[in-house]
């Protein structure tokens, strides 16, 4: 062990309790995530007590003299005997030897519980003790008999403590806003940062863009997702007023969010018909939010059996990444498709696990065309703490987004768009997209034929009553819903 190395804040009370517990237990756990100091305080914990630490190199070299498939037996003979020599045997990485007995592949898949619970009772009489320590998955028969103790999330203050002994001397950082932008990082990915920043001059600003860039990890491919802003979206004011003060602000003004402890609402419903903006508003925040936000979208559901651990897996990331925002688009969809009540329910205690203090600044954004077909435990009080409503535009809304879309288009600038713009009235943002091409294309044909040119109006009028009909004959012949999930989502639109 390193002689300069000092425990963490959130390393501290672990190491204390397996320190007095070894005085008194025979059996003791570690459990935290990965890179949050397990291997460091056994280390410390050898250094106070003595006894024998062993790793995953002396497991793999009691591998060597055992038969294939006796991973079991290279694993307890590696302990009996450090316990000859020592009375106190602490097994760090437990977990590289549960992950391979508790593979379907492994023919002994519940041997070693069964030698756990002999080699227990061997120390127990030897007056032995034993220290585990894991990631998670820790056998029964250790589990039921333990003292266990967990390092627990670092704060600003463990952020501190690493970073200083990796920094150049007189470096100094804004390590409270490091941990307000990142909260979930590991000892590993902070030595790497100052590592990769030590090599030059660097500041606050630099250092959360390198984590940004390199440890902040979203689902979703920023650069193929249509570039938008709050700008770009037309006859939503309103929605987007109150997305700016109850989701933005708190992400982007540190300072305020620091000073009266803001947080983003933690479930947010965007209702509204179809073409109204919603997903519109996902992509804005996904270019916005960069690598704090998540999607779920059918997509995802699509994926068959293993949906529910790629689900788990989006909000697990996004705690990490907090505060973040989980977008599921086109929810009402994603539910009806599925068929499956277990889903809205695991979703259900996805979103009850963000009442924690540690997932506190995960926001859980979805939308619906049809609220009403949303289970009635999704929108009850406290899940749902904020209901939007996207709704058509009017005349200078659909002015507006007629204009954005003909703009640099010589051709079209005499066009009177507040006369279409009224011909358009009850057609969505996405209707009238469709009605910009289609004149386009329309006023095309003409111009490669040699057709005498009609007034502009003709075109969007044209172009108007063929997205009418369209609208129509879908309200005639609506497609046969089939028994597998469709994709939905933005994801789906830019394929």
């Amino acid at each position: 062990m390193q002689p300069d190395i000092v425990l963490t804040p959130a390393q501290r009370p672990a190491f204390d309790g397996l320190l007095e517990a070894t005085s008194v237990g025979d059996v003791l756990v570690l459990t935290g995530e990965p890179g949050m100091g397990r291997t460091t305080i056994l280390e410390q914990l050898h250094a106070a007590r003595g006894g024998a630490l062993l790793g995953a190199r002396e497991f793999l070299a009691g591998l060597t003299s055992q038969a294939p498939g006796a991973v079991e037996d290279a694993f307890l003979h590696m302990i009996e005997d450090a316990m000859r020599t020592a009375d106190l045997v602490m097994v760090d990485d437990l977990q590289l030897v549960t992950n391979i007995v508790g593979s379907r592949s492994y023919p002994l898949q519940y041997l070693l519980d069964a030698a756990l619970t002999a080699l227990l009772a061997e120390a127990r009489v030897m007056k032995k003790r034993l220290v585990f320590a894991a990631t998670y998955g820790v056998p029964w028969a250790i589990e039921r008999r333990a003292y266990s103790f967990e390092i627990e999330d670092f704060t600003a203050d463990d952020y501190r403590e690493i970073c200083l002994r990796h920094l150049p001397p007189g470096a100094t950082l804004d390590f409270a806003r490091i941990h307000r932008f990142a909260p979930g990082l590991n000892g590993h990915q902070l030595v790497n940062s100052c590592a990769w920043m030590g090599r030059g001059s660097f500041d606050t600003e630099g250092f959360i863009e390198y984590l940004r860039s390199n440890h902040m990890t979203s689902n979703v491919e920023i650069e193929e997702v249509q570039p938008l802003k709050w700008s770009d979206l037309k006859g939503v004011d309103d929605v987007i007023r109150v997305l700016e003060a109850k989701v933005a602000l708190p992400f982007e003004n540190d300072a305020l969010a620091t000073q009266l402890r803001l947080k983003p609402k933690r479930g947010v419903l965007l209702a509204g018909p179809p073409g109204t903006g919603k997903t519109t508003i996902g992509r804005a925040l996904a270019h916005r939010l960069k690598s704090k936000f998540f999607l779920i979208d059918g997509t995802v559901v699509a994926g068959g059996e293993n949906f529910y651990c790629e689900v788990k897996e989006i909000f697990d990331k996004a705690r990490r990444n907090a505060p973040s925002v989980v977008f599921i688009d086109d929810t009402d969809v994603i539910f009806d498709g599925n068929g499956d009540s277990g889903f809205y329910r695991y979703l259900l205690t996805q979103l009850d696990g963000l009442e924690s203090a540690s997932a506190e600044r995960v926001c859980v954004m979805m939308t619906a065309m049809n609220p009403g077909s949303l289970p009635p435990a999704m929108l009850r009080s406290g899940r749902v703490e904020l209901w939007l409503e996207t709704r058509l535009p009017d005349a200078t809304a659909r002015e507006q987004i007629l204009r954005d879309r003909l703009a640099g288009i010589d051709a079209f600038a005499a066009a009177d768009l507040v006369r279409v713009a009224e011909a358009a009235k009850g057609l969505t943002g996405a209707d009238l997209k469709a009605v910009v091409e289609d004149a386009k294309l329309l006023f095309a044909h003409d111009v490669s034929t040699g057709t005498p040119l009609r007034p502009l109006e003709d075109y969007f009028t044209e172009a108007i009553g063929e997205v009418r009909a369209n609208h129509s004959s879908y309200g005639r012949y609506r497609p046969v819903r089939l028994g597998e999930p469709q994709k939905v989502g933005f994801h789906a639109a830019l394929e």
